[in-house]
C-alpha cells in the first residue's frame, strides 16, 4: 500500500455519476498538474464511475486511481456489484467508502461501511470513509456526537492512520454552495484528531462544496489534510487550481 503519511496533502476528486469518453480525454488534455511522484507532497487521487476506470488509468499519469464505492461481498452472485478486489485489479489504491450520497439514497449503515472497508484493506487499497452531519443535527448541536458515532462505529479495527482516511463531509454543504467557516472546519478536524481515542495521526481531509476560491484558505488551516472535491472535479480548469492551491 501507498505510504499516505508521507503526503501533506491528499486532495480526491469524486466525479459521482458524471463523465464520458469524450469528457475524460478533454479533461486529460487539460490537466496540469504533473508532480505526482514518490517525492511529491501532494497526493492527487481522481475517482471516476466505474466503468471509465481502466480507460482512465491508461490515460492518465501522476495521479492515483479511486473507486467511489465497493461491495458488500468479495464475489458471488450480486448482480451489479463491484468487489473490492476488483478494484485492486484494474489499479485502484483508493475507494470512497460511506458518502453520505451512499449512506442517504442507499440506506448504508455504519456497520455496512466497516464491512466494505474491511473489504479494502483486505485488498490493499486505502477507504476513504466519509463522515457527516445533517443541518438538523448541527442546529440541535449534535455534531461532534454524530461524528463520533460515525467514526467509531464506521472504522475497522484493523484501520490505522497509514491505511485509513477520514473524509469530513457535513451533508447540508455537499451541493448547496454551503461552506463552514474556516473556523468551524479546523475545530472539526482537531476535534476528530485530538478528542476521539485512537484516531490522533489520521490524515482528515474535507469536503463539502470545496471550489477553488476557498480551497488554500482551507489547505492551510492546521488540522485539515486535504480535500475531497466533488461538482468542482468536473471543470479541469477549477480542479486544477485546487491542485495548485
Amino acid at each position: 500500500m501507498i505510504k499516505i503519511q508521507k503526503f501533506d496533502k491528499i486532495i480526491a476528486a469524486n466525479w459521482k455519476m458524471n463523465g464520458s469518453i469524450k469528457f475524460i480525454n478533454n479533461f486529460i488534455k487539460k490537466l496540469t498538474f504533473e508532480n505526482n511522484n514518490n517525492n511529491s507532497s501532494l497526493c492527487s487521487i481522481i475517482c471516476p464511475p466505474f466503468t471509465y476506470s481502466n480507460y482512465l488509468l491508461n490515460n492518465l499519469k501522476n495521479h492515483y486511481l479511486g473507486g467511489q464505492d465497493c461491495s458488500l461481498y468479495e464475489g458471488g452472485a450480486y448482480t451489479g456489484d463491484i468487489s473490492a478486489s476488483m478494484l485492486r485489479d484494474i489499479g485502484c489504491q483508493f475507494c470512497i467508502i460511506g458518502h453520505s450520497e451512499r449512506r442517504i439514497y442507499f440506506k448504508e449503515t455504519n456497520q455496512e461501511v466497516s464491512i466494505k472497508a474491511i473489504n479494502s484493506l483486505k485488498n490493499n487499497i486505502h477507504p476513504i470513509i466519509c463522515i457527516g452531519e445533517t443541518l438538523e443535527q448541527k442546529k440541535n448541536n449534535k455534531t461532534k456526537e454524530v461524528l463520533s458515532k460515525q467514526i467509531i462505529e464506521s472504522t475497522p479495527k484493523n484501520s490505522t492512520k497509514n491505511n485509513t482516511i477520514i473524509a469530513y463531509e457535513p451533508i447540508w454543504a455537499i451541493g448547496t454552495g454551503l461552506t463552514p467557516s474556516l473556523e468551524e472546519i479546523n475545530d472539526i478536524h482537531n476535534f476528530i484528531k485530538n478528542k476521539i481515542s485512537n484516531y490522533e495521526n489520521y490524515k482528515i481531509i474535507y469536503g463539502g462544496s470545496v471550489k477553488s476560491a476557498i480551497s488554500k484558505e482551507i489547505l492551510n488551516l492546521d488540522y485539515v489534510d486535504g480535500l475531497l472535491v466533488g461538482g468542482a472535479s468536473l471543470d479541469v480548469a477549477e480542479f486544477n487550481k485546487i491542485l495548485s492551491s
